[in-house]
């Protein structure tokens, strides 16, 4: 275990505060060797913040849940050790949701009427923000989800429910596009699960790759809770350029290896999201069958040789090693390409309630409205996967995006598209919505 990191009563890796004070700015440092007297003094209260944390902890999120968490924790050991919000010390209030939507909705109900939460944070499979969004509406609970899925900006959902840490996959889709077709090739075959999440890369594929010159030329979808695959690859059509896969669940890895089983050498061009892969070693049996492919990455896993420094620093206080693993155990491989967003939507709340001089509950809304009214957030610190523009209007932000080649069994940054080429045209107007 290294110096920058200690074991939490339930086994999470967290910043030291010696390890704290190696990777975070000066500022911050002086801040957390003031003592807690001082740090908080000029809060109106001295009470916490309570954020509450919606954790996949069980189902088919966990790995995503136990990567929100340590990646969330880090985040706000280096908030409290800048002082906190508004002068007063932030906690976490964990939850296990399941990865099941009803059961998010009662974590809800528990952050606002028994926790006394603040806000409500974290989320990220589709179908269960779906189906807890309205809960929080009724609630009047902000509801900051990092969940990528495209039912925050389509207008699906809620004034009270936004998603300003990560982008979404219709701005994924858009900036990966052009890269498919005039890379890869122009007839494409997409993998997508059958659900909310994959459905939003099969309703938005299609007119990306056609804006780009290229053809959809079939969409076979999958149960997320399918473990073989074997008998869906014959229905990929022979004239096939390009699978497009994105695959989540227990059985990704099987995926992978049973469709190098299948294809063989022949096989098509392959572009993948690494969500098939998000917390699998890439050197695991059978995926040897992956080098030379290409995935789009939201951040990514593996130390490159031109990362930034605030980078860096991200990643030694998550606790990240140079492959994107656990520093305290190298098997343990992160969900980097999405974690980051707990990161920076928590860094968003902090700014938000500073710029509407949040004191409690009672001001809820004016912390909606708060974060409505931001525009940019630049690439540092606080916003380490790169500089993105938040739309208030549709609670969405729009983010830089990296497509990575596997290259002796890592992946390697082949092309950054920046947020600029991954924006639409809006689809809802949150704002002028009642509360």
């Amino acid at each position: 275990m290294t110096e920058t990191s200690s074991k939490t009563k339930t086994g999470l890796i967290s910043p030291t505060r010696r390890g704290a004070l190696k990777t975070l700015a000066a500022g911050a440092g002086a801040a957390a060797t003031m003592p807690l007297w001082a740090r908080y003094s000029s809060a109106q209260s001295s009470a916490p913040i309570k954020i509450g944390f919606g954790k996949h902890a069980t189902g088919i999120g966990a790995a995503y849940g136990r990567w929100y968490e340590r990646t969330s924790v880090a985040a706000l050991a280096k908030i409290n050790a800048e002082g906190g919000i508004n002068g007063r010390p932030v906690e976490l209030v964990t939850e296990d949701d399941g990865t099941d939507p009803r059961r998010a909705a009662e974590v809800l109900e528990k952050f606002a009427s028994q926790s006394e939460c603040d806000v409500a944070f974290g989320t990220l499979f589709s179908h269960v923000v779906v189906g807890a969004a309205p809960r929080a509406a009724e609630l009047k609970l902000p509801y900051f989800v990092v969940s990528e899925g495209h039912h925050v900006a389509s207008g699906m959902l809620n004034r009270w429910t936004l998603q300003p840490g990560i982008t979404d996959v219709k701005s994924q889709i858009s900036a990966m596009a052009p890269f498919l077709t005039d890379v890869l090739g122009k007839k494409v075959t997409m993998i997508f699960p059958d659900y909310a999440f994959g459905y939003d890369h099969r309703d938005n594929l299609a007119p990306a790759i056609e804006a780009a010159g290229g053809e959809v030329v079939a969409k076979i979808a999958i149960p997320p809770t399918e473990t073989s695959f074997t008998k869906y690859f014959p229905k990929i059509p022979r004239d096939t350029e390009v699978i497009y896969h994105v695959m989540i669940g227990p059985g990704v890895l099987t995926f992978v290896k049973e469709m190098g089983e299948f294809f063989g050498p022949s096989r098509p061009e392959l572009f993948g999201f690494i969500d098939s892969l998000e917390a699998t070693d890439l050197s695991s049996p059978g995926l040897e069958f992956l080098e030379g492919t290409y995935f789009w990455e939201g951040m990514p896993r593996y130390l490159q040789d031109d990362t930034p420094d605030y980078v860096k620093a991200y990643r030694d206080a998550v606790g990240l090693d140079a492959n994107g693993a656990s520093t305290a155990d190298a098997s343990d491989v992160s969900t980097s390409a999405h974690m980051f967003g707990c990161w920076e939507t928590l860094h968003i709340i902090k700014a938000g309630m500073e710029a509407s001089g949040y004191q409690s509950t009672a001001d809820r809304q004016k912390l909606i409205e708060a974060v409505e009214a931001m525009t940019m957030f630049e690439a540092g610190p606080d916003h380490p996967q790169g500089t993105k523009m938040f739309n208030g209007k549709t609670h969405q932000v729009f983010g830089p995006q990296y497509i990575s080649k596997v290259e002796g069994g890592k992946l390697s940054v082949v092309k950054t598209v920046p947020y600029e080429e991954t924006l639409y045209d809006d689809e809802v107007d949150y704002t002028s919505m009642s509360f």
